[in-house]
């Protein structure tokens, strides 16, 4: 196989899936290491992708690239649904307590079946706490739920508040079950999201919660983000769509971290 060929097959491969490695471009393409990083150079000074450690990914993949919450709305929306599914069997009919829901997409999509959550016993209140100006107005459907809106500087791209205010809530706080959206997971570096201001809301959000449940989709995984938020031995549960690779996997066996996936 010619270079050119190879070089066309990485960029189909990392339009599929974002992500290539050198050893299974190596083995794949029956040609040393050497050559794979030879190509990936070739490909990163042409703009096509960005070389990280043990492989690529596409150009557009930066650890700061935030989009809004309508550009992510449309993207893995079949997986995210599967996963705000199995999340809401930590929330049934007879559940009594407390829930913290982050900002985002996958987030979101559960907001949407809270709105819909039945309790087994009428009169009793879910109430959630969130700092998602859509989480809120999509939860308030429900007359069963209280909803607590936290305050704080309003990030237009996210519709969340986030800074000093939104911190200090959240410290007097701890709820029972905290739903946790992330850009990227990752066995040695966690989880991670690339604003600092919103990275200290879900830090407090894991570490003050009695259940911290991470909402990632496998498009996420072995991804970093600019700013980490958590430690994977921070999460009680990850709910996701694809069993981790080996060494995601194994990572979060170590940190016992329960792993759902939907």
């Amino acid at each position: 196989m010619y270079a050119e060929e190879r070089q066309d097959r990485v960029v189909d491969l990392l339009e599929r899936a974002g992500r290539v490695t050198v050893v299974d471009l190596s083995r794949d393409f029956a040609v040393t290491t050497e050559t794979v990083r030879r190509d990936l150079a070739q490909l990163e000074a042409r703009g096509v992708l960005r070389r990280v450690h043990g492989g690529a990914v596409r150009a557009n993949r930066s650890s700061r690239v935030e989009e809004s919450l309508d550009a992510r709305s449309t993207r893995n929306t079949d997986a995210k649904g599967r996963i705000a599914d199995a999340a809401m069997a930590l929330l049934p009919a007879t559940f009594q307590g407390s829930v913290a829901v982050d900002a985002g997409t996958t987030t979101g999509l559960v907001a949407e079946r809270i709105a819909a959550w039945v309790p087994d016993v009428p009169g009793r209140t879910l109430v959630v706490v969130t700092h998602s100006m859509v989480v809120a107005q999509t939860v308030s459907r429900n007359p069963a739920v209280e909803v607590q809106l936290l305050g704080g500087r309003l990030r237009g791209i996210t519709s969340a508040a986030v800074g000093p205010a939104t911190l200090g809530q959240l410290s007097r706080l701890r709820p029972d079950i905290a739903f946790i959206g992330a850009n990227g997971i990752h066995a040695e570096f966690g989880l991670s999201t690339p604003d600092e201001e919103e990275a200290a809301v879900k830090t407090a959000l894991t570490r003050g919660s009695r259940r911290a449940v991470a909402l990632v989709d496998a498009s996420k995984a072995g991804e970093e983000a600019l700013v980490g938020f958590a430690a994977l031995d921070d999460l009680d549960t990850l709910v996701t769509d694809a069993a981790p690779d080996a060494p995601l996997a194994d990572a979060l066996a170590a940190a016992e971290v329960e792993v759902m996936v939907a």
